[in-house]
């Protein structure tokens, strides 16, 4: 079993996958107090993991940091390998049609992902494709400023859940060396950081 942890939102996310499989999640509005060991142990006995998965950005700086860490410590502590996953491609995997996927990105700004593209992007919400819904955990005020541009965001009970997303993802995840993970940042003009 896999612990996939994605603290880069709005939301702070656990899923425990197994064979391609989402078995249980936790989703919670992330905040200072995410306690992660507690919601981790409330999901499954920590010795029964077999592999820890990592959010990497882009996102939250401070979440990323925590979550993170939190997932590097549990892998290094317990021996298991760690896998890197990218916050844009998962909300992407929630929706069942091509879509936009979306990340806050502080300041009224967002990071997105256009469907089919490999190329991420950061800018306002009146520079997001119209042309394809949109998908992705964001305060009120930015779904507001995302529709008011003209995009649909597609409601939580018209897409998969975090876990259904990270077991389809984690297939094709990147493994990494516990002293090799680099977190994802974008500077204003959409070039990474961090690699």
């Amino acid at each position: 079993m896999v612990l996939v942890i994605d603290t880069s939102s709005l939301r702070s996310a656990l899923a425990l996958v197994d064979d391609g499989r989402a078995l249980a999640e936790d989703v919670s509005e992330a905040g200072r107090n995410q306690l992660l060991a507690s919601r981790t142990a409330a999901l499954v006995d920590p010795s029964r993991l077999s592999g820890v998965a990592v959010s990497l950005g882009p996102g939250s700086f401070t979440g990323l940091r925590v979550g993170v860490s939190f997932g590097l410590g549990l892998a290094l502590g317990l021996g298991l390998p760690v896998w890197g996953l990218d916050s844009l491609e998962l909300q992407a995997a929630r929706s069942p049609i091509p879509a936009t996927a979306l990340v806050e990105a502080g300041r009224d700004r967002l990071y997105w992902l256009e469907a089919g593209s490999v190329e991420p992007r950061q800018g306002s919400p009146g520079e997001l494709p119209a042309d394809k819904p949109a998908v992705g955990w964001l305060r009120s005020g930015t779904a507001a400023a995302v529709r008011q541009a003209g995009v649909q965001l597609l409601g939580e009970d018209e897409i998969a859940s975090f876990g259904e997303a990270a077991a389809v993802l984690l297939g094709g995840a990147r493994r990494l060396g516990y002293g090799t993970v680099k977190l994802r940042y974008m500077q204003s003009f959409g070039s990474w950081l961090g690699q």
